[in-house]
């Protein structure tokens, strides 16, 4: 009995890391260890090595970097409120900026509690009628509560209760700006909105950025089938906003993203990540990223799931394509979900550059 169990054991681990250590044709792929031999140099490709990938950004974003570089150096939040007064209101690169902002100050009060993140609240309380600082703290609140509390714990509560309140002032303040709103829709799904409650929510949204790719990611978590809804409920809000999408929207990548919330955790399917539904999905965020604005701030979200399905598809030369576009930034799903972003993501680069040199790449090729 113990020898059936094992080989049980065996025969799981074999299906789950089979796509990502073997090739379908000619061989294994190995990773080697750093600085032995073998180990492919990232450079060779203009890569940026592990240890210099930026995880607080999908993509470039010289300003707000910048930015960032003078407020945690001086605390002063003033140069912060500048960047947000001059971002438009109705552009997916204010919601980045507003949760980079957030962010910043939420890893620095984590790092020095009680001191650290000191430049929002000197925002906040000498500047109160700025609704940037008030978006800014909105989603500190609803950060700090998915970083430091446990999910539905009386902390996470009264920390998203607090979200909700403070994204209500932003909203008064700006009536036009999507943000608070696109926060609300991150307390909703923690506090667990009934579906009536979550539509009047989003329709509120949709009045003021019908076509917003951030909104949209934003409200899909909610109808995943690890909050509150199904396979079918993301399925159909996503295809629904792929096929009304404009022209050159991304929306028509919202479907490969509903396909990611909705992953196994374990899958044992043969040949799942060939089967039509995944390249429908993967299709379809291909048509988008090459429809969109090459400048579209959301473009390289999009880019950074894709590499993930193409790597495990086994599309080398395609995922390469990718890689060359978003290397440098890790600050975007799939890679947030781990622990070590800047590690899940040099593996899968590390994969691709293994399966596009073993069936001819070079460096020469893809860059000349």
């Amino acid at each position: 009995m113990e020898i059936l169990w094992l080989l049980l054991v065996l025969c799981m681990i074999t299906a789950v890391l089979g796509p990502f250590l073997w090739r379908r044709r000619g061989g294994g792929i190995r990773l080697a260890t750093p600085g032995s031999p073998d180990a492919a140099d990232p450079e060779t490709y203009g890569f940026v090595r592990q240890e210099s990938l930026d995880g607080r950004l999908p993509g470039p974003d010289r300003d707000l970097v910048d930015v960032l570089r003078v407020v945690q150096a001086t605390q002063d939040w003033r140069a912060a409120a500048q960047l947000l007064a001059g971002t438009p209101e109705e552009g997916e690169i204010r919601w980045q900026r507003v949760q980079a902002f957030a962010g910043a100050a939420a890893l620095e009060l984590g790092e020095r509690p009680g001191a650290g993140g000191a430049w929002l609240r000197s925002w906040r309380t000498e500047a109160p009628e700025d609704p940037g600082a008030a978006a800014v703290h909105a989603d500190f609140l609803v950060q700090r509560a998915w970083r430091s509390s446990a999910v539905g714990s009386e902390d996470f509560r009264l920390l998203l209760d607090e979200a909700r309140a403070v994204a209500g002032e932003a909203s008064a303040l700006a009536p036009g700006d999507p943000v608070p709103y696109l926060t609300q829709l991150a307390v909703a799904r923690g506090l667990g909105y009934a579906p009536e409650e979550f539509d009047r929510l989003w329709a509120q949204v949709v009045d003021r950025a019908p076509a917003h790719f951030g909104a949209h990611l934003a409200a899909l978590h909610y109808w995943s089938t690890k909050w509150h809804g199904s396979r079918e409920l993301a399925d159909r809000f996503a295809t629904s906003a792929a096929a009304l999408a404009p022209q050159g929207s991304l929306l028509a990548a919202l479907p490969l993203f509903a396909l990611y919330d909705n992953l196994p955790e374990v899958n044992l399917t043969p040949g799942f990540y060939r089967s039509a539904a995944v390249t429908k999905a993967v299709e379809g965020a291909l048509y988008a990223v090459h429809s969109a604005r090459q400048d579209d701030p959301m473009l390289a979200h999009a880019r950074h799931l894709l590499v993930l399905f193409l790597v495990r598809m086994e599309r080398w030369s395609e995922a390469m394509h990718q890689f060359v576009r978003i290397d440098g930034y890790v600050g975007a799903l799939p890679w947030t979900e781990d622990a070590d972003p800047a590690g899940a993501y040099a593996v899968c680069r590390a994969l691709a550059v293994a399966g596009y040199e073993a069936n001819g790449g070079s460096p020469a090729r893809l860059l000349g």
